[in-house]
């Protein structure tokens, strides 16, 4: 029997693990992403997948990156600070001279997002916008397919809401890197985002205060999000959506300031798979049977 490799590349770990055909995920593992000098990711993707086939016997591998992705050539064609020099990567051709088995390349929000679809929260659903929080924030959009744009620049929600005072886009202000500085300027280093959300729990003041002043910016950004596509479903991924429900409803008493009475009809859901989303979907074109168009 042989497994798929599925391989999620962050500006911080590159994180891989093997899915069997019964779509159990196993045998993760993550490494600290290199500073990509001389196509160093690349190279450590490379080495991976070496180094996994040599154990396991691989039917194909795919590929979560952060970066704007053309799946067809399996290339990054645009990619943000988190990653240096990381545009004009072309995974799929260096990767396919190199190994026997087919490299599928796929954006990780993308990723997520089909996960999400395939074996997650948004199974059945064939309107879903996706927003990552995490670093930065990352969009995804799915209707009757990826909707990727003529220059696969779509969903690019991270940059929105840019205000020239402050120099600071809706990324820089809603992700939880911004939530991060937010609870050290307040409280010090040393107090954890877990902290925090758990003292706001149990009702502590101006712990409460902070979460609702970042989730009134995270608000913001999926206002626009609904005014423009007006989906069925958000669903909200990244880690900081293990918060669940507690976090679903600071947001949801801050959407309606940004938008018309009685607007606010889509749904807004919590991501199922966390981590594991990109880890699913960059797979899931080797699997037969699916509905999910990409």
């Amino acid at each position: 029997m042989a497994d798929y490799l599925s391989i999620d590349i962050g500006g911080t770990f590159i994180k891989y693990a093997l899915l069997d055909d019964q779509k159990h995920l196993h045998g993760h593992q993550q490494v600290k992403t290199k500073e990509n000098i001389d196509q160093a990711i690349l190279k450590q993707v490379e080495a991976i997948i070496s180094a996994v086939s040599n154990e396991t016997a691989i039917n194909g591998v795919g590929i979560s990156t952060a970066g704007i992705v053309d799946r067809e050539k399996g290339e990054i064609i645009f990619a943000g600070p988190t990653i240096r020099d990381y545009k004009g990567t072309a995974f799929k051709a260096h990767l396919s001279r190199t190994f026997p088995f087919p490299i599928s390349v796929e954006n990780d929000v993308n990723a997520a997002l089909i996960g999400e679809l395939w074996q997650g929260a948004a199974q059945g659903e064939n309107d879903v916008f996706c927003i990552t929080l995490g670093t930065g924030i990352g969009g995804a959009y799915y209707h009757d397919g990826i909707m990727d744009g003529t220059h696969h620049q779509a969903n690019s929600v991270g940059y929105l809401l840019y205000d020239p005072e402050t120099k600071t886009n809706y990324e820089m202000r809603a992700s939880t890197t911004a939530l991060n500085r937010m609870i050290e300027k307040e409280f010090g280093k040393g107090v954890s985002t877990k902290e925090v959300f758990e003292k706001a729990r149990l009702g502590e003041e101006p712990y409460i205060a902070l979460i609702e002043a970042w989730s009134k910016e995270v608000a913001r950004g999926l206002a626009q999000i609904i005014l423009l596509v007006d989906p069925k479903c958000i669903l909200i991924g990244g880690g900081i959506s293990r918060q669940g429900d507690f976090l679903l409803n600071h947001i949801q008493k801050q959407l309606t300031t940004y938008l018309p009475t009685d607007f606010l009809k889509t749904e807004i859901k919590i991501a199922q798979l966390y981590n594991d989303a990109s880890l699913f979907g960059a797979v899931h074109p080797f699997f037969k049977g699916g509905n999910i168009e990409c």
